[in-house]
């Protein structure tokens, strides 16, 4: 019901329960540190070999980097941003039209994250739209504001071909071809989530997003240029990524790591939220095809004593058609693979998320 939405709701002056977490889950915001050193790594620089090391580098050591001089004008991220917050600012009666807490659907306003589920919510709206093909999903897109189809299709058509760069660049800071990961993800998928977190009053009760990794492939954040929210954990600890002017942020998704063999760390990071200012960020998300079948490369060594480390992904084209047993045969015959493999299999974690199935072979 659209009336969950917080950017229709009348502004609190206390945090209501259903967003409060449980003591031991609240962000303790006086603990979150500051470091100097995350990387920005400026992809106009002539030198090739030193922005695939220092991409490597810090997939390595943390996950994740900020980039700055990547080929889409200032201009243009703030027409994507404006047109963003002009959205959530649009009447009650538009916003409902457009609002849905069904998660397979391909184009949804809705609030949280997955509000059916939830026992306790986070202090979030959020627009979801499929990109790709964009002549597919972009006549359901939101008609309001009036060049909101236009400037955002522009916008993911950029994004996109920035990820496919940086696919290139992580590849070959493997020791891979360059277009090796682009080849073995397929004809990915494309999504975007317009994050609107409002004032909260009690921001240090609860989340804009808990910690979590992203499932996906790359993750390519563009951050509220007045407001930082993005923290991500390292070393056992949060640290705070406040935003680089007009830079984007680059989370190395659980894809990438099984692909990598472990090698490059899906970063686990959090969204917090103010209670003075409102915050905006917009997340691109490359996933790979359904139909990808993704281990690491014979190559790849994870520089640990666990030789055997191994991710496999598989995704199924259509897995909501399934019944269960579909699913265990499935998992079922990946096991069996391993086997075949002469892996050491000391822990198994199954996943499932959205359209993928994960699992996970120590």
């Amino acid at each position: 019901m659209a009336e969950q939405l917080l950017s229709i709701a009348p502004c609190h002056d206390t945090l209501p329960k259903n967003y409060i977490r449980p003591e031991s889950q609240r962000p303790r915001l006086s603990e979150v540190v500051t470091d100097t050193n995350i990387p920005i790594i400026d992809l106009s620089s002539p030198n090739k070999s030193l922005i695939i090391s220092q991409i490597a580098n810090a997939c390595e050591k943390y996950g994740f980097f900020q980039v700055v001089n990547h080929g889409i004008t200032e201009e243009m991220l703030r027409k994507v941003m404006g047109i963003g917050k002009e959205f959530f600012k649009l009447p009650p009666e538009e916003k409902a039209k457009l609002y849905s807490d069904d998660p397979a659907k391909k184009m949804r306003l809705s609030t949280s994250f997955n509000v059916r589920k939830e026992t306790v919510h986070n202090w979030r709206d959020y627009l979801r739209l499929h990109c790709y093909p964009l002549e597919e999903f972009v006549p359901d897109w939101p008609s309001k504001p009036e060049l909101f189809k236009e400037i955002m299709s522009t916008y993911c058509t950029q994004v996109r071909q920035l990820g496919f760069r940086l696919f290139g660049y992580i590849s070959e800071g493997l020791g891979l071809e360059t277009d090796y990961i682009e080849n073995v993800l397929g004809e990915q998928e494309q999504h975007l989530a317009v994050n609107y977190y409002p004032q909260c009053p009690e921001p240090e009760l609860t989340y804009g997003l808990p910690a979590h990794t992203d499932p996906n492939a790359l993750t390519i954040l563009l951050q509220d240029q007045q407001v930082s929210g993005l923290q991500v954990l390292k070393e056992g600890k949060w640290i705070a990524v406040d935003p680089v002017p007009w830079a984007f942020t680059i989370n190395i998704g659980d894809q990438l790591q099984a692909l990598s063999n472990g090698r490059y760390r899906s970063v686990w990071h959090r969204a917090v939220v103010n209670s003075n200012k409102e915050r905006m960020s917009i997340a691109s998300f490359l996933c790979p095809c359904n139909s990808a079948l993704i281990f690491s490369h014979k190559c790849i060594s994870n520089g640990s004593s666990l030789s055997n480390f191994e991710w496999l992904l598989c995704f199924h084209q259509n897995h909501r058609n399934h019944e269960l047993p579909c699913k265990f045969v499935l998992v079922l015959f990946l096991l069996v693979l391993s086997v075949v493999r002469n892996l050491t299999i000391n822990q198994r974690k199954i996943k499932l998320h959205g359209s993928s199935y994960f699992l996970w072979l120590w």
